[in-house]
């Protein structure tokens, strides 16, 4: 897979304008398409990925009243099962994605509030979930699940530490060497891996590590999916 450039994004405008440009593009985007399943049916939010997003969004004016929705339904279930997760989450064994109702500490849930929103009104395509426009079609991506089979457990972003900086040049030799279960190697140049060791906030890595999946993605039959995904939840590809 050749990098040929990064580009940045520098607000929710800006994503706009790049969901709109026109096809053919396939990408990956680290946010979840999705809710979990009893979330969205206790709440009668919906059958579909597109009714989910539009009833969360009329109840919801934004991202502080959706965590007010979370929190209220947490509040009525034992502790441990307050921040559930999709099946998609809990299918590579021994790790699982943060929830989608997290909207503390990693905001995933603002994530999915913001970012399936903006798919739906770009009529992107989303294999299984909705049909939009075939010649723009979006994956969902989760760049942790490259970075743990190269680095483990090591923390390699949103700080300048040596520790993390290390971390940043490993995951990039491994991508390199094709070192991850995708079978893929990264082609770049050296000033390209500079800049991704030298981004402490892991923002282009990540970027980069979408971009592996999506590349992967494009190879398999049906984009690597399961033949059946639940219409409000969604799947992370290669998981």
């Amino acid at each position: 897979m050749h990098l040929q450039h990064t580009d940045a994004l520098r607000n929710l405008a800006d994503f706009e304008s790049l969901l709109k440009t026109a096809g053919p593009w396939l990408g990956a985007f680290d946010f979840p398409f999705g809710l979990p399943r009893d979330f969205v049916d206790q709440h009668d939010l919906g059958t579909n990925a597109d009714a989910v997003i539009a009833e969360v969004h009329r109840r919801c004016a934004n991202r502080m009243a959706f965590r007010t929705m979370i929190d209220e339904w947490g509040n009525t279930r034992p502790a441990g099962h307050r921040l559930i997760h999709r099946a998609t989450d809990l299918a590579l064994l021994g790790k699982r994605s943060i929830s989608p109702l997290q909207t503390r500490y990693v905001p995933v849930g603002f994530m999915y509030y913001e970012g399936l929103q903006r798919l739906v009104a770009a009529d992107v395509n989303i294999p299984q979930l909705r049909a939009g426009d075939v010649a723009r079609t979006a994956l969902e991506g989760y760049p942790a699940l490259l970075a743990e089979e190269l680095v483990g457990r090591r923390s390699y972003k949103n700080a300048d530490s040596t520790e993390r900086l290390q971390a940043r040049k490993d995951i990039v030799a491994g991508l390199e060497q094709g070192a991850t279960k995708l079978a893929q190697r990264l082609v770049l140049t050296k000033a390209q891996g500079d800049e991704l060791v030298a981004d402490a906030s892991g923002d282009r890595l990540d970027a980069v590590m979408c971009l592996m999946q999506a590349s992967w993605a494009m190879g398999q039959l049906s984009y690597g999916l399961p033949a059946a995904i639940d219409p409000v939840e969604g799947w992370i590809i290669s998981s």
